[in-house]
């Protein structure tokens, strides 16, 4: 059987940062053994209809930017024409955002109009593709029409220049304002008496073609020297991939002090800076928000150059081992994957594509259990706050693991609830109060058992606004994190290269799995991505009795019952028991959600057995 066709369309070679993005991008893909992916530079609708004709392919993927690809002024369906064919009305159309914030991304649509709308971030969004990219791993995915990806650290080889008697700090970018070179060299005179700095400002088609830019950034950096102990060395050729990497090797340091810019999206200058092995230094430019989770920071308002080069790589390594060619390559297949198996057949119409839209909407919310209700997300959560304590309840006599989360457990559990309010006050204002038991009990519990495990390895299911993981990443723990709105399902995550079976210590999720209709198959992934020794612990929506077909609240696919936890759930986790004996019985619920729906929340606790 052929492989399905996918044209990734860029524009012409250029010293351009989102051509070469690309193209890196594009090469890598070619390594797909799924989709037959076949690269292909354009400069006008001419050549794109050409390109059409050869190829014939399913899909196409536009690497745009409304910079360089000039001519895409409307969306194309209504004007492409091939061989007196409506192409455009059977080929999905992907874009790749490259400017792009959460606002863009939520307000993108993929219907045809003749007039820009407003985003609220006074953005200009044109509905020009059916679906979008784009390669921030910061992003909500709140949009249907909207998927992201990982970053591409491209490969190096990593070379030996022996040890630096006097520190090199380097950086590089295209001459185009507020890139903060200067401010670097005010940084490394305050820091040192004796340094290096090694810039490489090129010129670039798209701003700067005539280097003059470049040019006058260099003599104001040059004017800044006041330390005879300090060196610059400038040079402005436009470096080929190769050159690059070893340009950024060579230094002690890469730092990269960009100007706060708002409606940016991710700077590609710190692929190419993680893919040497050298440690990073950045602004609080939200051009590098996809690293501001560092730890130790890695961010000039937080640490200063000396502790940063002190600390080295350290504070990269999980970037490194995300961020490779066979992640993209499976972000990219699992998007074509969605488009192929959601694309509509037939005429596209403004009506048709409003339907699709919402239909779309519908399936998604229902493949990925969106939590519908909006709440204010704590923004600032990944930074570290050591300054608040917590320790472990003291549990009553004959207290279960596996129970139910009643009113009296809402009082033991009130001194945990106040804890999370310090932590993210914003998100917690924003909960149901007396479903706060369930991020209470799952946050003491993940914190009483840490202490069992060396170094451990933490999971969160459904980490969207659950206080319990925000509270625990604040306090300083490493949480990976798993939700649609953030990445994507567990089943997906379970598929993905990278993803190592049998090696989290403790996996957590918070009134997750009621909302997934496939409940069995999410307790079958947990039990293979537990460590020997692991251990999961869960709450769930419960009542006792239930049946289906029985009332319960829209979002979820069903209500728990005691069949449910105790055979029907653990009879597919291989290998896991309790930790102690279930209480479950619950003859009075006494949470209700609407002022219509009466049940309670239960707990589900277990353990991997060692082998």
């Amino acid at each position: 059987m052929s492989r399905k066709r996918v044209l990734f369309v860029n524009h012409k070679k250029a010293k351009c940062g989102v051509y070469e993005f690309g193209k890196n991008v594009a090469s890598t893909l070619l390594l797909s053994r799924k989709y037959e992916f076949i690269y292909v530079e354009c400069e006008n609708l001419k050549e794109l209809k050409a390109k059409i004709e050869i190829n014939h392919p399913d899909v196409i993927i536009y690497n745009y930017n409304p910079s360089t690809m000039t001519w895409i002024t409307t969306k194309l369906f209504p004007r492409l024409y091939i061989n007196n064919t409506l192409y455009f009305n059977k080929i999905p159309q992907i874009g790749i955002i490259h400017e792009v914030t959460q606002e863009v991304a939520d307000s993108a649509t993929n219907y045809y109009r003749k007039f820009l709308v407003f985003g609220k971030a006074g953005c200009f969004i044109n509905s020009l593709f059916d679906y979008y990219i784009a390669a921030d791993p910061t992003l909500l995915l709140k949009n249907p029409i909207v998927f992201k990806t990982g970053r591409l650290i491209p490969k190096y080889e990593e070379k030996t220049y022996g040890a630096d008697d006097i520190p090199i700090i380097g950086s590089f970018g295209f001459g185009t304002p507020k890139k903060g070179f200067e401010e670097i060299v005010q940084l490394v005179q305050s820091e040192f008496n004796e340094a290096i700095i090694r810039f490489n400002i090129p010129p670039a088609d798209f701003g700067d073609d005539n280097g003059v830019n470049a040019l006058a950034i260099a003599d104001r950096c040059r004017s800044l020297i006041t330390k005879q102990g300090i060196k610059i060395y400038i040079t402005h050729t436009f470096l080929s991939n190769e050159d690059l990497l070893n340009f950024l090797a060579k230094n002690t340091i890469n730092v990269f002090l960009y100007e706060s810019q708002s409606n940016r999206g991710i700077s590609s200058v710190i692929d190419y800076a993680l893919a040497v092995g050298k440690p990073i230094v950045v602004s609080d430019s939200t051009m590098f928000r996809h690293i501001f989770s560092a730890n130790p920071s890695i961010r000039i308002s937080q640490n200063n150059l000396k502790t940063i080069i002190k600390n080295g790589t350290v504070p990269l390594q999980r970037y490194l081992l995300e961020w490779n060619e066979k992640n993209l390559i499976w972000d990219y297949e699992r998007i074509i994957d969605g488009v192929i198996s959601n694309e509509p057949q037939g005429e596209t119409s403004f009506f048709g594509s409003i339907m699709r839209f919402i239909l779309k909407g519908i399936y998604y919310k229902a493949h990925s259990w969106i939590r519908t209700t909006e709440r204010l997300y704590e923004d600032n959560y990944k930074d570290i706050d050591l300054s608040i304590k917590y320790s472990p309840l003291v549990l009553p006599p004959n207290f279960s693991f596996n129970g139910v989360l009643d009113d009296h457990m809402r009082t033991l559990y009130q001194p945990t609830v106040d804890v999370l309010f310090q932590l993210v006050p914003r998100t917690m204002s924003k909960k149901i109060p007396r479903a706060n038991i369930n991020q209470a009990f799952v946050f003491d519990s993940v914190f009483r058992f840490l202490k069992g495990y060396k170094n451990p390895k933490i999971l969160c299911v459904g980490s969207y606004e659950d206080t319990a993981s925000m509270s625990l990443t604040k306090m300083g723990y490493e949480i990976e994190e798993i939700d649609p709105v953030v990445n994507y399902s567990l089943q997906a995550f379970y598929t993905k290269p990278t993803t190592k079976l049998n090696s989290y210590d403790i996996i957590f999720s918070t009134s997750v799995i009621e909302h997934d209709p496939d409940d069995e198959s999410f307790v079958r992934c947990i039990s293979g991505l537990l460590a020997p020794g692991g251990l999961f612990v869960m709450t769930c929506d419960y009542k006792d009795g239930w049946q289906v077909g029985d009332e319960k609240p829209d979002v979820n696919a069903r209500l728990y019952t005691q069949e449910d936890l105790k055979n029907r759930l653990l009879s597919v986790m291989s290998g896991c028991s309790f930790i102690d004996g279930p209480q479950w019985n619950c003859e009075n619920p006494d949470f209700f959600y609407l002022n219509r729906f009466r049940y309670t929340f239960a707990t589900f606790v277990v353990r991997k057995n060692i082998l």
